[in-house]
């Protein structure tokens, strides 16, 4: 993606290894139009080969209000089935795409907000954020995959409760119930988000690979299936030669692991 195709909606700036793409509608809280869309979609798409992991983050007060509701307008089924499948199709490149992509959670995590944090490996929740499921008191439902991503993400009877009452989250609630992995203070998301994608680009892209792609569709095999998919996972990432060049230099003692939490 040019940086000049969606400038008006994403701010992408590659430092070293790591891409930051920056979603960039603060007057409207960040809100997805289906514009926005496709910026998405066409910028996840066409990382550079050299991106080796990616940090998602907002401009202004808020990460995602979710879908720009000024833009709503009569649709028919079909209409609306093709408009859901857009956005199932720009969060596939997220989370099925080049590089693992950490998202920093501040503000508002609405609605198709939330949708679009779900496709992401790794949430780094500020103080600030907040979530919702709103559709279900406005006539709505979740079409942004949030129906298969966030149910696995919380479990099913937390999304109904979001959806069917309007429940709001604080950043702490939504962070023991999964929604984050890490919570930092206001301010703090975007350098925690490069330190772990720093971390992240520096493992082997087969691991990557793996994680990114094998591990979810080995959550919803069988477990048999998903002991052969392993075993074909495991074997393809211990041949990489990326993966044997970390081996060697662990033995050597020139990359220990550093446990941080």
């Amino acid at each position: 993606m040019s940086q000049t195709d969606y400038s008006h909606l994403l701010s992408v700036k590659q430092v070293g290894s790591i891409a930051q793409v920056k979603i960039t509608r603060p007057n409207k809280r960040n809100a997805i139009n289906e514009e926005l869309v496709r910026a998405i979609g066409a910028c996840f798409e066409n990382m550079p080969e050299s991106v080796k992991a990616i940090v998602l983050h907002g401009e202004g007060d808020h990460f995602c209000a979710g879908l720009d509701l000024s833009e709503i307008s009569a649709k028919t089924v079909p209409q609306s089935v093709f408009h859901s499948r857009a956005w199932h199709t720009a969060f596939e490149h997220i989370q099925f795409g080049h590089a693992p992509v950490v998202a920093v959670l501040h503000g508002a995590v609405v609605g198709g907000g939330l949708e679009l944090a779900a496709a992401t490996h790794v949430r780094v929740a500020e103080a600030s954020a907040f979530y919702a499921l709103p559709e279900g008191k406005r006539g709505l439902f979740v079409g942004g995959g949030g129906s298969v991503r966030i149910s696995r993400l919380i479990g099913v009877a937390r999304m109904s409760d979001l959806m069917l009452t309007g429940r709001v989250l604080n950043a702490q609630e939504g962070h023991q119930i999964g929604i984050s992995q890490y919570c930092v203070g206001n301010g703090e998301g975007l350098d925690k988000a490069m330190e772990l994608a720093e971390s992240i680009a520096s493992n082997a892209a087969m691991t990557n690979y793996g994680v990114m792609h094998l591990l979810p569709r080995i959550a919803d095999q069988s477990i048999q299936d998903g002991l052969a998919t392993e075993a074909l996972m495991a074997a393809v990432a211990q041949t990489d030669p990326a993966t044997l060049n970390l081996l060697a230099q662990f033995l050597q003692g020139k990359n220990k692991v550093q446990l941080k939490s």
